[in-house]
């Protein structure tokens, strides 16, 4: 089962079936008789700042395009990432499509996010401080900025 992405950037995960093991203390139900068995969920919904969030989105990511090699991130790819993920977070619309029309190198954009990604929480608040210096403003709490790069991610791979 594969984690999908949900448009408000919240995540569906797989959850690994547990391990179970039949010991002395096992309960035997009788044969034909009625019992409620609730079954255990088999996914669970992330939302972003969410324990574990950003390492399922690295793997959503990753899931789009098995083939990618590893995320290497550029000083120019990492500029126009900062620049594209300021121009999403300031914009009253959102508008992730329109943050991208000016950037000249969508690979080494998307390369550098994947790689902020990759680096988990701390990478994702250092990310948020590297933009408000550059670009100005108060840096982005991580569940933010971390749903703004899975949007640019996801209008990259369309």
């Amino acid at each position: 089962m594969e984690i999908t992405r949900n448009p408000d950037g919240s995540l569906v995960v797989p959850i690994p079936e547990g391990r179970h093991h039949d010991g002395d203390d096992a309960v035997v139900s009788p044969i034909g008789g009625d019992t409620d068995v609730v079954a255990e969920p088999t996914t669970r919904l992330l939302h972003p700042g969410e324990g574990g969030y950003n390492e399922a989105l690295a793997e959503w990511d990753l899931q789009q395009n098995p083939d990618r090699a590893p995320a290497v991130s550029t000083a120019s790819g990492r500029e126009e990432a900062m620049n594209v993920v300021h121009t999403v977070a300031e914009s009253p619309t959102h508008d992730v499509a329109g943050a991208l029309k000016d950037v000249s190198d969508s690979e080494a954009s998307g390369e550098a996010l994947r790689h902020v990604l990759i680096g988990g929480t701390h990478s994702v608040e250092a990310f948020s401080d590297e933009v408000a210096q550059a670009e100005g403003g108060e840096p982005l709490p991580s569940h933010k900025m971390t749903k703004i790069i899975g949007e640019v991610l996801a209008e990259l791979d369309k």
